[in-house]
């Protein structure tokens, strides 16, 4: 027998402010259809004010718990993937940890921009299996909104803000692949690509910034390393691209996304795409795309799901679950 961080419940939130393309006609030089042509989004939700990532993480979460029939105080580690926490400091997660009323365990954020939620997943299945956590909430959350040149037309209709959890139990399995839960990650980076995609400022340098990306080379790197990275994952279970019930891919933009499958040798039909409603919501798009096919009726119990990200550092990575 063997151990697997199986998924007990999943949540989103979604700021109630929608904002179509066309907000952005009369404020820079761009159109509802040359958004869509380049990126496949048509609208995005964008926070409202005094409304933090930590606020839309824990209402995640109560989604999460609910669907779980578990209360806060079952939770041992409250994991946020996120690059726009409320605070320098203290953490996100132990702001979601004091919202929820989560009086014990601990709570920490990871950062790997785009790539977060994947990074934070491999996490919590590493303290689940050992033994360091029996459950733990996994959130990625953003509000990209404030980190916007809202002058820069190739950027800033690219994002928006939002939140969703996943509620990780630790469970026993037979340990091979027809197991529910995580069974495999994989994780790399590369500093030296740093400068395609990254933020202008931070607290070193007494500045807040806004978010900087060469797209063209962006797009190069996202569809040679999603497709790379879902391969190693697969390849470690002896599994290939048939065996997939669906991939819950980073919901940056439906050309990486169609390309990315395409190299997986998977028909759109197996994708969940959020991206249309959502914009890019860096770490929260995984689980929010992933609550959203659930809710949809596309994945169900026994479905096996490649999900991958690539985002700012270069930092990118993938995980195969059974759900």
């Amino acid at each position: 027998m063997t151990r697997r961080a199986m998924v007990r419940g999943v949540g989103h939130y979604l700021p109630e402010r929608v904002v179509p393309n066309a907000w952005f006609e009369d404020k820079i030089d761009t159109s509802d259809a040359w958004i869509k042509s380049r990126s496949g989004i048509e609208r995005r939700h964008f926070a409202a004010e005094g409304e933090t990532t930590s606020q839309m993480a824990a209402k995640a979460c109560r989604a999460a718990l609910a669907m779980a029939g578990l209360a806060p105080d079952d939770v041992d580690a409250i994991i946020v993937a996120t690059s726009t926490a409320d605070l320098t400091f203290p953490s996100a997660a132990t702001m979601v940890q004091a919202e929820l009323g989560m009086t014990r365990g601990f709570a920490f954020d990871v950062q790997a921009v785009c790539a977060g939620f994947v990074f934070a997943l491999s996490q919590a299945n590493a303290l689940i299996l050992s033994g360091q956590a029996e459950r733990a909430l996994v959130i990625g959350a953003e509000t990209f909104s404030r980190i916007m040149d809202w002058e820069d037309r190739g950027t800033c209709v690219l994002f928006g803000d939002g939140a969703g959890a996943l509620l990780l139990e630790d469970t026993e399995a037979v340990g091979t692949n027809d197991d529910r839960g995580i069974l495999t990650t994989d994780l790399h980076s590369d500093g030296r690509h740093r400068d395609i995609l990254y933020v202008d400022g931070g607290v070193s340098t007494q500045t807040t910034g806004v978010l900087r990306m060469q797209g063209k080379e962006v797009f190069r790197h996202a569809v040679e390393k999603l497709a790379a990275t879902a391969h190693a994952s697969l390849e470690k279970l002896g599994l290939n691209g048939d065996d997939v019930d669906w991939m819950v891919p980073h919901q940056a933009n439906l050309r990486i996304i169609k390309s990315t499958a395409q190299k997986m040798g998977l028909p759109m039909d197996r994708v969940i795409v959020t991206v249309q409603d959502h914009g890019n919501t860096s770490a929260a798009s995984i689980p929010l795309a992933l609550s959203t096919g659930v809710a949809n009726g596309q994945i169900k119990q026994g479905d096996l799901i490649v999900t991958e990200a690539i985002g700012g550092g270069l930092a990118w990575g993938s995980v195969v679950l059974r759900w």
